[in-house]
């Protein structure tokens, strides 16, 4: 092995950077699991910095904890695919459902950033 591409790896492996697979990302808990927690504690993180702590982590324990990361490969794009009705699992905190859809709504955008930051998609 040649000495850049022995360069490369090593560097590859201390940022934490994989190759992006698309059929990889069907079975992404076995493939890519790492790299879906810094995804979702990285949007978890700006979150609770830009909002109250308590709606973040009630989104995130009663919402998000039932949400599937997925990946479009016509679009090629991330999206969260979230539970059915996800206002109503929210029983935390007292919020109107609008500002609510508004946090989630960005929690999600954060969330695709995040995927598209850590697989190198940007």
């Amino acid at each position: 092995m040649g000495r850049i591409v022995r360069l490369l790896l090593t560097r590859e492996r201390s940022s934490g950077m994989v190759e992006f697979d698309p059929e990889r990302f069907e079975d992404k808990y076995i493939h890519y699991f790492p790299q879906l927690q810094r995804a979702y504690k990285n949007a978890f993180n700006t979150m609770n910095n830009e909002f109250d702590s308590t709606l973040i982590h009630a989104i995130d324990q009663q919402v998000l904890n039932e949400s599937e990361p997925m990946y479009d490969t016509e679009s090629e794009s991330f999206y969260v695919d979230l539970p059915d009705d996800p206002y109503d699992r929210l029983t935390a905190v007292v919020i109107d459902e609008a500002k609510f859809d508004s946090v989630l709504e960005q929690y999600q955008t954060e969330i695709r950033s995040e995927l598209r930051r850590v697989f190198g998609l940007q």
